[in-house]
């Protein structure tokens, strides 16, 4: 157990740490620095904050888990998805912070490089898994749904969704990779006790996320960037899917979930209202939703929601979300033993 629990938690939080005090140095030298949304004035201190952290994160999950390759065989289409989604991550990155092309990869190119990552492991573990592409159904009493072929749009469904969700919740200091944590912390102690193969990655996420954390915290002196939010929310759908636990994803990662929501509606609504009144109109004062708590009410933006009128702490709300993580972690384990 210390082999494939323990020692991945300390080495890649080890990796992280001693990363944190060269690579940001290196990204502040090469001016990587974060660009904040002008809207957010409590933001604009930020400005120049070094990102592309993820790099950290990435180099600590990778060097950790190849050592278990060898007995771990399942580790290795997880670490497709990992480099995969990572790389698109740094290219999105380096576009706009070093090329300073503002829009860095363009949201149709973002989303067919998605595709093309997610198709190679669709077809990984259509043709060449052992692992079933069955799925639990919460709250069944441990039945498993069987949907043949229809088990392929819920994989890209499940890959896609949580990795955009996952970019939409690191927008606040610690948001996403303490959230991250605890979806980690759940996926390992799933494989432990299922002896599913997978536990050494799932620990070095857990580990590398920790490092990462001591730097990433309030206030912040390096933020992670596409780099880390597409690699983190790549893995996560991974492994839920290699445990055969996609199912659970709406309520484990409900915060990723919720984020993503708030974007879609927050932009369809726009633009409903501004075909329909001529001028775009919003649900809430600003998305994704961590912002909205960010922004005051009744301060001359035209949103259905106004509430919470006074400006919340970036702390509060971070701790907060934190809270109700935590909350779904323990929901999504309830699901696991209703029998």
């Amino acid at each position: 157990m210390t082999y494939e629990i323990v020692i991945p938690v300390i080495v890649s939080f080890a990796i992280s740490a001693l990363l944190g005090p060269i690579v940001i140095p290196f990204l502040r030298r090469l001016k990587v620095g974060q660009t904040e949304r002008k809207e957010l004035e409590s933001h604009l201190k930020k400005n120049g904050t070094p990102t592309m952290g993820g790099l950290m994160i990435l180099a600590s999950i990778i060097i950790t888990s190849v050592f278990y390759v060898k007995d771990y065989p399942k580790i290795v289409p997880i670490l497709f998805m990992t480099v995969g989604f990572g790389v698109i991550g740094f290219l999105d990155d380096y576009l706009k912070v070093v090329l300073r092309r503002s829009d860095g990869l363009l949201a149709w190119q973002k989303m067919l490089c998605q595709i093309v990552v997610t198709t190679v492991f669709a077809v990984y573990m259509g043709c060449y898994s052992d692992v079933p592409l069955t799925m639990l159904i919460p709250f069944s009493g441990g039945k498993y749904l069987d949907l043949g072929w229809g088990a392929f749009p819920v994989l890209y469904l499940a890959v896609i969704g949580t990795v955009n969700g996952t970019n939409f919740t690191d927008g606040l200091d610690g948001l996403a990779s303490s959230v991250t944590i605890m979806v980690a912390t759940f996926f390992s102690v799933v494989a432990i006790g299922t002896n599913a193969g997978i536990a050494p990655i799932t620990c070095a996420v857990a580990g590398a996320l920790l490092g990462f954390l001591l730097f990433n915290v309030y206030p912040a002196s390096v933020f992670m960037g596409d780099t880390g939010s597409l690699t983190l929310g790549g893995i996560i759908a991974v492994f839920a899917i290699i445990i055969r636990k996609e199912l659970l994803i709406p309520i484990l990662c409900g915060i990723f979930l919720v984020e993503n929501l708030s974007v879609l509606m927050q932009t369809f609504y726009f633009k409903y209202t501004k075909k329909k009144y001529g001028e775009g109109r919003r649900i809430f004062k600003m998305a994704p939703l961590h912002h909205h708590f960010q922004k005051p009410g009744n301060a001359g933006i035209q949103a259905l929601i106004q509430k919470p009128f006074n400006v919340v702490p970036e702390s509060k709300i971070v701790v907060r979300f934190w809270l109700i993580g935590i909350i779904l972690a323990v929901i999504t384990i309830v699901t696991l033993k209703m029998r």
